[in-house]
């Protein structure tokens, strides 16, 4: 069985990631390819600008949430070298998680029984910031799920091996400059297998190996179930 049907067979039983509804009428589906007009002549290196930008799209939605992202081809990774290299490679712009787009402060809940995995700061302009990797089982099967654009506050006392119970609050949206430099969110990923990694792992991939990616990162929606994305 795959991961998406297991997690599809469980979802009942998933608690929330946010202490909030994410398909109630605040939230909205906010858009970052090249198809959005307002990213065309956007300063997204300035991460101020940028957030001005992100709040521009809630207002004009008449939301204060924002969701979106899982295989979407972003423009907005062109912000930082991180994602891509010159014109001789592919660079990386379909993004592999679910971004929700959400003040910083607010806390995370454990969705289901977890183990943290790896902690880390990935401390580029434009990566993850703070990040969280835990380990899950159901039926047997380990995945994963990564937390990232994080608070350091509540992310000093988290411990490799910590056990947390489901609805546990463990962790919270972080500020620029230490989330990544960017407006403030929450990137939520499911991992079927973390590859060796440690404390970090692409949100980000190459477009033209997409159906390998999608394969080991299913769609987070089948955690979140916001009804937005559905």
């Amino acid at each position: 069985m795959s991961l998406a049907s297991l997690l599809l067979r469980h979802q009942a039983s998933f608690g929330p990631v946010l202490p909030v509804d994410l398909s109630g009428p605040a939230v909205t589906r906010l858009d970052f390819t090249d198809n959005n007009p307002l990213l065309a002549q956007a300063d997204l290196r300035d991460t101020a600008a940028f957030e001005q930008l992100v709040n521009t799209m809630l207002a004009q939605a008449g939301a204060t949430i924002g969701i979106g992202g899982y295989l979407e081809n972003r423009v907005i990774y062109r912000r930082s070298q991180h994602f891509g290299p010159g014109q001789a490679e592919e660079a990386r712009s379909l993004h592999l998680g679910v971004d929700v787009w959400i003040p910083a402060g607010t806390p995370l809940l454990a969705p289901l029984p977890a183990q943290v995995h790896s902690l880390a700061d990935n401390a580029g302009f434009g990566d993850y910031g703070i990040t969280v990797i835990l380990q899950h089982e159901l039926e047997g099967t380990i995945f994963y799920t990564l937390y990232g654009h994080l608070s350091r506050l509540e992310w000093t006392a988290l411990r490799v091996g910590q056990r947390l119970e489901q609805g546990q609050a463990f962790a919270s949206v972080g500020p620029y400059p230490e989330n990544g430099d960017w407006p403030p969110h929450l990137h939520f990923q499911i991992m079927a297998d973390l590859q060796g990694r440690v404390g970090d792992f692409p949100g980000v991939a190459r477009p033209s190996e997409r159906e390998a990616w999608a394969a080991l990162c299913p769609d987070p929606n089948l955690v979140l179930q916001s009804s937005v994305l559905a």
